[in-house]
């Protein structure tokens, strides 16, 4: 629940009230948000310019390590920390996404506003589904344990 909550609340690195005060007030609030983006942006595109494959490798390799633990050997664990990670691969690829994006057309204004509520509404559909699909495993092994 706290994995999510903060994945729906900073989007991009930027906290979720930001965005709505720009959103409701602009003006200065939005001049805030759209400087604390593009500094949130060039620091995600210079992790990823930096050291963006070596990270790749690296959780390439763990999130392996954890499936083969996870449902090869049956760590009940693994399973968890594997169902609670895998889906957030596809929210920081979103994230760089967005980042590359805001990046390359310089956006400010609606245009930005548009591109980090998009993300977070994203993040909040890849989460529920994260969230149904451990709650069903998470029950399937609970009758399977039980059926013994």
């Amino acid at each position: 629940a706290v994995l999510w909550s903060s994945a729906y609340y900073w989007v991009l690195g930027v906290p979720f009230d930001m965005i709505q005060r720009a959103r409701r007030h602009g003006g200065s609030a939005e001049d805030d948000l759209e400087a604390m983006v593009r500094g949130k942006v060039r620091r995600l595109l210079l992790i990823q310019e930096l050291s963006g494959s070596w990270l790749l490798a690296f959780v390439s390799f763990a999130m392996t390590a954890l499936a083969i633990l996870a449902f090869w050997y049956a760590v009940e664990f693994a399973q968890a920390l594997f169902l609670l990670l895998f889906p957030m691969i596809f929210v920081v690829a979103m994230a760089l996404s967005s980042a590359r994006r805001i990046h390359r057309g310089q956006l400010a204004g609606a245009p930005l506003l548009k591109v980090l509520l998009r993300q977070r509404f994203w993040t909040q559909v890849i989460g529920i589904f994260a969230v149904f699909v451990t709650a069903v495993f998470g029950m399937y092994q609970n009758l399977e344990l039980s059926a013994f």
